[in-house]
């Protein structure tokens, strides 16, 4: 049996801020589902709730090194839904109020990468034939265990795969912090290991050091080898590409499921859609929308920032909210986008509902509630709030970019394929025309109605994904 140890900064459902924690649980789950052996290991912060932190069972304590330093390290355990975690407990670099933002983040994940590798020494008969490193907070992993592990002989049979979730953020820190925080020598201070400009970069060490590439989906895999999306890792992408790899996210088809969510006030299926116009009024009725289950309603569950095309959304906010809409935001991000939302609230009262917060269980009565969602974003390596739309029967209106390219399949009116609805330049009139072609068709009731069951009949479950990463991790084996 394949042992995949699968480590991450983040998991659902211990703690999360995005996209990433939600793959840290649900892929490892359909692996196992299939007959891998995939465990996770992530740290133990201080905000994971008590409830978990209580049935944690305490594996093994020892030292971990840091540079010159040694570090205690405590290595916990606890299993969830048939999926078994392993943590790293560390007061002093995980006892914080935020998971990330820190000023000593290089320290906090240089430990964490060291953290992981030492701890399988206490993982009994589980020796992982493959560690699945996710984005730069692990990045050091396959650089450490060439380094300090198989030059002695140590889990010289473990093969590293590096999957890249969003390119842009990259863990780039200081060069002093090869040797003090990492001991490596100047002969990784160069362009083909881990040399970025002046200063190092986890991102990097990870592309370059990993027997695998991947990205969440087939048109990211394709963008960041171009300039624009490629964040000026765009030519070494292109020289990996050999070993580079498009694999689109699924969802947890148990944990997004209106037919079974508490979340939501009405449990529906694609035989029951009248439930969700239920979920509809009863949405406007707790945002003191006026209820009208004829109106409208277009989503924006995000982070409110610039990434996500909430530039579009400025340009032509008051010409969407002219039009016969009521416009729902869930998300926190940059202040300019903040105050912008909450000031057309406050002008529009009975068009636009302005939710600044993290709130999950409104998120799910959104998607239950809602028509169609907006996603226009500048890049999405993959997305899942698309589908988890498609799943709710909620409709995406998405840019062609990324992972949005590849699920969602504008809508064609005549021949009636398609799943949602796209534009290609990121312009934001042309956001606007395909808006307003996307309210065209919601008038239609019935091949609105003919649109929404066969988006939620869609399969977008981990199943393919998973079976498509199996034969990879095979090809290392």
């Amino acid at each position: 049996m394949l042992k995949i140890l699968f480590t991450a900064a983040e998991a659902h459902p211990f703690i999360k801020t995005g996209g990433l924690g939600d793959v840290a649980y649900s892929l490892p789950k359909a692996l196992r589902e299939l007959g891998i052996d995939a465990r996770v290991i992530i740290p133990k912060y201080s905000n994971i709730s008590s409830n978990f932190k209580s049935k944690m069972k305490h594996i093994n304590n020892f030292n971990v090194p840091v540079g010159w330093r040694n570090k205690y390290c405590g290595l916990e355990y606890y299993e969830f839904n048939g999926v078994p975690f392993y943590f790293i407990d560390n007061e002093y670099y995980f006892k914080r109020n935020n998971l990330y933002g820190f000023f000593d983040d290089g320290e906090r994940f240089s430990y964490f990468c060291r953290a992981v590798l030492e701890s399988m020494k206490y993982m009994g008969d589980f020796v992982p034939d493959i560690i699945h490193c996710n984005d730069w907070h692990t990045g050091m992993i396959p650089v450490l265990l060439n380094e300090h592990y198989k030059k002695k002989n140590e889990f010289i049979n473990t093969r590293t795969i590096f999957s890249i979730h969003n390119l842009k953020y990259q863990g780039v820190f200081g060069k002093e912090n090869l040797g003090d925080l990492l001991s490596l020598g100047e002969e990784y201070f160069n362009e083909d290991a881990v040399k970025y400009y002046d200063a190092i970069s986890f991102m990097k060490a990870g592309i370059n050091f990993s027997d695998i590439i991947t990205t969440v989906s087939k048109s990211y895999a394709e963008e960041i080898k171009t300039p624009f999306y490629g964040e000026n890792l765009d030519g070494l992408l292109c020289s990996k590409d050999y070993k580079l790899h498009g694999i689109v996210n699924g969802i947890d088809y148990e944990l997004f499921n209106p037919n079974t969510d508490n979340h939501i006030h009405y449990r529906y299926n694609s035989s029951t859609t009248y439930n969700k116009v239920k979920n509809k009024t009863k949405l406007q009725k707790i945002l003191n929308l006026p209820q009208n289950e004829n109106t409208p309603i277009i989503s924006i569950i995000s982070r409110l920032v610039s990434q996500k095309g909430l530039d579009l959304v400025a340009s032509i906010v008051e010409q969407l909210l002219a039009m016969d809409i009521q416009l729902v935001i869930l998300g926190t991000g940059d202040d300019c986008f903040q105050d912008m939302f909450q000031y057309f609230s406050h002008i529009y009262p009975s068009k636009i509902s302005t939710n600044i917060k993290f709130d999950n269980c409104l998120a799910q009565q959104i998607y239950a509630g809602s028509d169609m969602l907006l996603m226009p974003s500048l890049f999405e390596p993959c997305g899942i709030s698309q589908l988890i739309s498609l799943r709710y029967g909620t409709i995406p209106i998405v840019r062609e970019t990324g992972g949005l390219k590849d699920t969602i399949t504008p809508y064609n009116e005549y021949t009636e394929e398609g799943n949602g609805f796209s534009f290609k330049n990121y312009n934001a009139y042309e956001m606007l025309d395909i808006i307003k072609y996307a309210i065209k068709i919601y008038n239609n009731k019935k091949a609105w109605n003919r649109l929404m069951k066969k988006a939620m009949l869609e399969d977008n479950s981990w199943k393919n994904s998973a079976k498509t990463y199996i034969d990879l991790y095979k090809t290392l084996t």
